[in-house]
């Protein structure tokens, strides 16, 4: 049939299942928008305050789903303001396509009103991008666009449409959907032998794992793998969730702010199996000194990765789902001797637990345990980043995939919120909390609007100490106190009455009593909640290695 290159488009998001969109609309997308309107009961598009809270959004529905997230946004402007957006998915390998209008074939290149090349900004931030200049091209585009997001290493693809793409007319004819397989066709024999070889080896093997072991789905053959074998299991920030964070083989996190028992286990492992993970300078710190005692095996769906930032021994390229079955049922009948090595990490489990402060005062960790307690497995937590973040990693025990969502690769302050939006969305049968400290909830707090109007069911929690929390632990530790611009006390806002002014029940906690109360009644509430937290301003995130030191040299809290 003959159609606008608009309804193509919105043909083309209803034949990928896409149910729920995010953006803001612009003169270069306005035919864009009336097709959504006329579509309204097929398609929800949810109209945030900002095009970086409608890619933030996008991202957490693709993370919470497994599907792939949708922002639009208009031409110039609309499209540079998903560019934080864009970067936090790519780094965290998100499936995401944004569709950004711009102005028409004729005018492009010619510094016209409203005109950026979003393509050419975004080149290094996107797995694939695309413009869009003849209307006959338009379906497949946004075909390949849906496909290259999902497929192997997932990751965000731009669309960009010329207004007159938009309004011009070519023959469309529905298509289902390209299946998506897992990548396999580079898991061979050979590859397979060599990792058990070196497994069957090792006597004091750890596994790392990253997350591309939330998003293959790989967390069950993982635990299979580590049950069996009696393997130690810790995990990058990114990972947490891909394996129980409360099973007794689980060590904590890796790295900067990583768990001593994690650090000490990778400095003395002699087998260190990397699942999914790409050796972040966060966990690896002194590359010299990083697993200086194991043979490296490292398990990827993404060759690129592989000696990138850590030299390995050997690697097995593919779908890591795929490759731990294959691992397991080669190693079903083997029996590993390593059980002195797991007596003793259970032993430096006791040996070095992390602290928990209980001195009347109010801090995060019982907030964070509180919320544990109460909703359980029934909760997702996104975070913003700072030391909230690190606290959340730390003190709550992510059971499930996809149950953790977080800006780990860029470290985007203000991603929070947004994420907790689309996470709620796409998991309305879970009550979503987002983590914030109050730096960053106070850069896109304006989509508390958004939650409001559409009556959105998540938590806010706010760890509220004043100060731009995690850069005062280094202010603290490395620039002898010197505060340079991160105390907040004298700056607001007043949060309760902010609450009050977008129209949103708030409840503000100042002591370890009024917990759990709070977090019980804001679970009562069927829209959107505030918590406010005051937690001191010098309370600090330990576990922590100084910049180019060992992970095993971890300061504790005593040190």
């Amino acid at each position: 049939m003959l159609l606008k290159g608009a309804s193509i488009l919105v043909e083309c998001l209803k034949e990928q299942k896409v149910d729920t969109v995010f953006g803001y609309p612009g003169g270069a997308v306005l035919e864009i928008y009336d097709e959504l309107y006329k579509h309204q009961s097929e398609i929800r598009h949810i109209l945030t305050c900002h095009e970086q809270g409608a890619a933030h959004a996008a991202d957490g529905y693709a993370r919470a789903t497994g599907k792939t997230g949708v922002c639009i946004a208009t031409s110039g402007p609309g499209a540079t303001n998903l560019v934080t957006g864009i970067a936090t998915a790519y780094m965290d390998s998100v499936p995401m396509v944004a569709i950004t209008g711009n102005v028409a074939v004729s005018l492009l290149g010619k510094d016209s009103f409203q005109e950026v090349d979003i393509a050419g900004v975004t080149m290094p931030i996107t797995k694939h991008n695309f413009i869009v200049k003849r209307v006959e091209d338009l379906a497949d585009t946004i075909r390949r666009a849906f496909q290259i997001a999902q497929s192997d290493r997932p990751g965000p693809v731009l669309v960009d449409i010329p207004k007159d793409v938009t309004i011009k007319k070519a023959e469309y004819e529905r298509q289902e959907p390209a299946s998506i397989s897992p990548m396999t066709e580079y898991i061979s024999e050979s590859a397979l032998d060599e990792a058990v070889k070196m497994i069957r080896s090792a006597r004091q093997p750890f596994l790392y794992v990253g997350g591309g072991a939330v998003i293959s789905g790989a967390n069950q053959e993982i635990v299979r793998f580590s049950e069996k074998l009696k393997i130690p299991v810790g995990s990058s920030l990114m990972g947490l969730g891909g394996f129980p964070g409360d099973h007794p083989n689980f060590t904590g996190m890796i790295g900067m702010h990583g768990t001593k028992v994690s650090n000490v286990c990778v400095t003395h492992c002699d087998l260190l199996i990397v699942a999914g993970a790409r050796f972040s300078d966060r966990v690896v710190s002194n590359v010299s000194t990083f697993a200086k005692h194991a043979k490296i095996l490292h398990l990827d769906v993404d060759a690129a990765e592989v000696d990138k930032n850590v030299m390995t021994a050997h690697h097995v390229i593919g779908d890591l789902n795929a490759t731990f079955k294959a691992l397991n049922e080669r190693l079903q009948d083997f029996t590993i001797d390593n059980g002195g090595w797991l007596r003793a990490v259970q032993e430096n489990k006791k040996k070095y637990p992390l602290r928990i402060v209980e001195d009347g005062r109010l801090h995060a960790d019982y907030i964070l345990r509180s919320i544990y307690e109460i909703a359980g497995d029934d909760a997702i937590l996104t975070t913003e980043v700072g030391q909230h973040q690190m606290w959340t990693a730390l003190y709550y025990p992510v059971r499930k995939p996809r149950t953790l969502i977080t800006s780990g690769g860029l470290g985007t302050m203000g991603y929070g919120f947004g994420a907790a939006m689309g996470a709620q969305l796409g998991r309305p049968d879970k009550r979503v909390f987002n983590i914030a400290g109050d730096g960053s909830f106070r850069m896109n707090l304006n989509e508390l609007a958004t939650a409001v109007h559409y009556q959105i069911p998540m938590i806010q929690v706010v760890m509220n100490n004043q100060t731009l929390g995690m850069v005062r632990q280094w202010q603290t530790l490395f620039y002898e106190q010197r505060y340079s611009q991160t105390n907040l006390d004298d700056r607001g806002p007043d949060f309760m009455k902010l609450a009050d002014a977008f129209g949103l029940p708030a409840f503000h906690v100042t002591t370890p009593e009024e917990v759990r109360p709070a977090i019980e009644a804001a679970l009562r509430e069927s829209g959107p909640v505030m918590i406010v937290c005051d937690v001191p301003k010098d309370d600090k995130v330990f576990p922590m290695v100084a910049p180019g030191a060992s992970i095993e040299e971890v300061m504790l809290d005593e040190d």
